[in-house]
């Protein structure tokens, strides 16, 4: 099979808001008057970002979905994809599996693949996302006010501690450890909590890297502080049973993979916030507020300033 009859055969779909596809120089897409184009890029390396030997069928999801979710932080809705891909060798089961589960995200987001390319190399997936937002109205990080409540979605730490499991830095039992692998296999990206809080929230950011990291980016780009309330972070029941172990905390503050999303706005959106919650069926927690200045305070369960010495995972550290 050459790379040609490669790419026909398991990257080549039907599209629904493209106006000429793969299988030319480039691909064209109609933008229209009154809306920005919103594009990120994100890269998988295998032993990275991923095991080699994870499934295929969730690398391919997941390959997409880490990019979808930073169109839900951008408030933006995700229309076009693009998909480059380096193989060790050439593998029809595997890439069947791959590109059924990074379709299977492309159709529950109603995502065109336009392009991409294929090489041969070390296993490393790179994905360029397109999608659309109404001129003026996407959420950026900069946006941040003092006095801001704070709010995460959904719960965090599971994907931390499943794979915390993996590296044998703690025993989970089998249908623990199967719970919280959803998260780090699978992520759901929160693209319909993006798009309502267009309006609502003065800023946001998806959790990849690890709360800590990655609401330091909204502070850093707002000129702000920040102070967190452990006690109030929103966690599965299977982390509680273990949220008193220090582990465990670093997991929740900066363990990432959780593809949350943290978003900052005014203390008088308060009620509107929980409603929309209740109307997504989706658990939104304040977890603490914008502050003057540029530190940012976690606090512990007993209300004392926790010492911080693990925020995230750095590419170069």
């Amino acid at each position: 099979m050459s790379e040609f009859d490669l790419i026909r055969q398991h990257f080549i779909k039907a599209t629904q808001h493209t106006n000429l596809g793969i299988g030319d120089d480039a691909a064209l897409i109609s933008v229209p008057i009154g809306v920005e184009l919103a594009i990120s890029t994100d890269m998988l390396v295998a032993g990275t970002h991923f095991f080699a030997d994870i499934d295929a069928y969730q690398l391919g999801w997941k390959s997409l979905a880490v990019n979808v979710s930073d169109m839900a932080a951008m408030g933006a809705n995700p229309k076009w994809a693009t998909l480059a891909i380096a193989l060790p060798a050439k593998d029809a089961i595997w890439l069947s599996q791959f590109s059924n589960g990074f379709f299977a995200c492309a159709k529950i987001f109603n995502i065109d693949l336009i392009g991409g390319d294929t090489t041969r190399g070390p296993l490393t997936i790179s994905v360029q996302i397109m999608g659309e937002t109404p001129h003026g109205e996407a959420i950026k990080r900069s946006g941040a006010k003092i006095g801001d409540d704070i709010w995460v979605s959904g719960v965090l730490g599971d994907a931390a501690l499943a794979l915390a499991h993996i590296q044998n830095k703690c025993i989970l039992t089998e249908s623990e450890f199967l719970d919280c692998a959803k998260s780090l296999h699978m992520p759901q990206p929160r693209v319909t909590l993006g798009l309502a809080l267009r309006n609502i929230a003065n800023s946001a950011v998806d959790i990849s890297d690890g709360l800590i990291s990655d609401l330091s980016h909204i502070l850093y780009a707002s000129q702000t502080g920040a102070e967190l309330r452990l006690n109030d972070f929103p966690c599965s029941n299977l982390m509680q049973k273990y949220r008193v172990n220090p582990l465990t905390q670093t997991m929740i503050l900066a363990g990432g993979d959780d593809y949350e999303l943290c978003f900052t706005a005014p203390a008088d959106k308060h009620d509107e916030i929980i409603s929309l919650g209740e109307r997504l069926d989706l658990k939104l927690t304040k977890i603490g507020n914008i502050t003057h200045g540029n530190g940012l305070i976690v606090r512990d369960f007993n209300d004392e300033v926790l010492s911080i010495k693990e925020t995230g995972f750095d590419h170069f550290n």
